[in-house]
Formats: structure tokens, sequence, C-alpha cells
């Protein structure tokens, strides 16, 4: 272990057992709350394209 783990106060038991929440991040993707807003408005904005192109052919 750890120092800074041997000097952290134990977590109180949660009713479905022990369960630990730790604060670090795993790996992976990290993206800013706002470009996924983008990239959400981005897709939406496509399918009513799509739904409004298809539905005049």
């Amino acid at each position: 272990m750890s120092k800074k783990r041997k000097r952290e106060t134990p977590m109180p038991a949660t009713t479905a057992g022990l369960l630990r929440f730790f604060d670090e991040e795993g790996e992976g993707l990290k993206l800013r709350p706002e470009i996924v807003v983008i990239i959400a408005t981005a897709l939406i904005v496509s399918v009513i394209i799509a739904h409004v192109g298809f539905r005049i052919m």
C-alpha cells in the first residue's frame, strides 16, 4: 500500500456491503462537456435532415 492510502481514514460501509469509491480516474477518452453537447446536437440535426430528405424522395 502507498503511504497516502495508509494515512487516509477508512470510508464507512454501505448497506450493500463494503464499497469504496476512489477519486482516481481511469484511462480513457477525455472530452470536455461542450464537445459532447456539440457532437450530440450535430447528430440530432443530421438525423432530422436525413429524415426530411428521405421523406421527399
